[in-house]
């Protein structure tokens, strides 16, 4: 059956006009998936059109109109059962700049490829804040991030969630060609420094965004799960702040036009940049953006911007009234400490962040039912190097044990047990702590040391985690060498990480 907005939607197409503006247009099903409508190639009614405010459904002829608005893009809600044809520059054809793009008088038209076998379960790339100033961090970008990946994914969907270059679009190509390497649809949200430098207004603030990576809201569809991509960027030129994140109310009318339409048993991801506990997210967006989420059975978001990692679970106490505590997952940066700190034998800087993460990427696990499960990838490193240890290498034995082994859980948050063993004892309880990690704090104090520079530019200030761990170390036992064990439990995985520890007998 359908659902009464979509046949309401249905009743409100007028007959189509041709036009070189893409307000009117067509969809067709691709057999062939070359992009190009060829003989026996049938239009696609049903098809969801929109321009980020407005949603108009294809006629039995294919056709949509959409009201007039001063709404920049127009994009298709790419159907689960469909996929889209690839741009020239890989990015899947899913959008159209409303003045058009005229063949013969009349909006190009969209091509949806059939797609009858999409699995029901996937796994979606997440990368935030790649944030390249220059070629050479593109280069970075791409031997740090993309190149180890490259043939060796499981993934049928990737996104990068906002500051993907940092005010520099002219390097847009670069990273879009970079990304779509990977071979699978690639999806953008812009952030704040994806806005034009200069820009008069928040209206004409990601026009080069728009131009080259497509609408700054949209939703994707697939069997298990929806994708909307939201711009929670609003631009205040010359004032102070220059932006604040927060929702146009044209977002808002999409979001409660699309939301009651999407089928309850889904998925439903909303990918930003400026995350939802942010100081400078709007209070009272954030109010009106609960409320409509919390009519969803199943959502989740994503988000970026801190250059941290944190996972977030929102309740009543915060304003959140739904069913379940709202997850929030921040995603930590893929340049890290934006491309900061010193090299390593491949010329690629450090890039740890400021709460201690390693610069990396999430994956989404979608499985049916608005079943799924997040998981973080440190840059070059194996799937299992999920936990960073400091110690001190010697202790005095029989001192008093003030001095403790700190584990940085990368995917950790309050309430996550963190347990630990020394020398294959007893497993006890680690104790959160919220306070800088001294992996970082030992760099700190190597920049300021140094008589030269170690990098370009220095690791960043150690600032407090929210995954860091600590218990004190036993200083009563056999002289010599001590082995630590630390580990923890989430998403049904068990990860260890270990190290060493030396008691030493000293003289008074």
């Amino acid at each position: 059956m359908r659902h009464p907005l979509l046949a309401g939607l249905l009743l409100a197409c007028t007959p189509f006009v041709a036009t070189a503006s893409c307000v009117e247009g067509m969809v067709f099903e691709d057999a062939n998936g070359n992009g190009a409508r060829d003989a026996g190639e049938k239009p696609l009614p049903g098809i969801r059109v929109s321009d980020g405010e407005h949603i108009a459904v294809t006629g039995r002829d294919g056709r949509y109109r959409l009201p007039d608005s001063m709404q920049p893009t127009v994009f298709v809600i790419k159907p689960a059962a469909h996929r889209a044809a690839p741009r020239a520059d890989g990015l899947p054809d899913i959008w159209r700049p409303r003045a058009g793009e005229a063949e013969g008088g009349q909006c190009r038209p969209f091509a949806l490829v059939p797609q009858p076998d999409a699995p029901a379960s996937f796994q979606t790339l997440v990368m935030a804040d790649s944030q390249t100033a220059s070629a050479r961090d593109v280069d970075y970008f791409e031997r740090d991030i993309v190149a180890p990946l490259r043939g060796k994914h499981a993934a049928r969907l990737g996104m990068t969630l906002g500051d993907i270059t940092n005010d520099d679009p002219s390097l847009y190509p670069l990273l879009v060609k970079a990304v779509t390497s990977l071979g699978v649809p690639w999806l953008h949200v812009p952030g704040n420094h994806d806005m034009d430098v200069g820009a008069a207004s928040d209206a004409e603030s990601l026009r080069s965004y728009h131009r080259q990576l497509g609408p700054d809201t949209y939703a994707w569809e697939e069997p298990s799960m929806v994708f909307i991509g939201l711009d929670d960027i609003v631009a205040q030129p010359g004032r102070r702040p220059a932006y604040v994140g927060g929702l146009r109310e044209d977002q808002f009318a999409f979001l409660e036009r699309y939301l009651p339409t999407v089928p309850s048993d889904k998925l439903v991801v909303l990918g930003i940049h400026i995350p939802l506990f942010d100081h400078d997210f709007r209070a009272e967006d954030r109010v009106r953006l609960f409320a409509l989420l919390e009519k969803v059975e199943h959502p989740l978001v994503l988000s970026g911007h801190t250059h941290n990692q944190s996972q977030r679970f929102w309740n009543a106490a915060q304003g959140w009234n739904g069913a379940k505590p709202l997850h929030e997952y921040n995603v930590g940066a893929a340049c890290g400490a934006f491309w900061s700190g010193v090299k390593d034998a491949q010329g690629i800087p450090d890039s740890t962040m400021s709460d201690g993460t390693p610069n990396g990427y999430g994956l989404l696990n979608v499985q049916p039912q608005g079943r799924y499960s997040v998981e973080y990838r440190v840059a070059r490193a194996p799937a299992d190097e999920q936990i960073a240890l400091h110690a001190p290498k010697v202790l005095r034995r029989g001192a008093y044990p003030a001095w403790g082994v700190y584990a940085n859980v990368f995917m950790g948050y309050d309430g996550l047990p963190v347990e630990f063993r020394v020398d294959a004892g007893e497993w006890r309880p680690m104790k959160r702590v919220e306070q800088p990690d001294p992996r970082l704090l030992v760099e700190n104090v190597a920049d300021d040391l140094s008589d030269g520079l170690r990098g370009y530019d220095r690791s960043p200030e150690a600032r407090p985690s929210t995954h860091l761990w600590r218990a004190a170390l036993p200083t009563r036992l056999e002289a010599g060498e001590h082995t630590v064990e630390v580990r923890a439990t989430f998403d049904g995985h068990e990860y260890r990480s270990r190290t060493v520890y030396r008691l030493q007998d000293a003289q008074p």
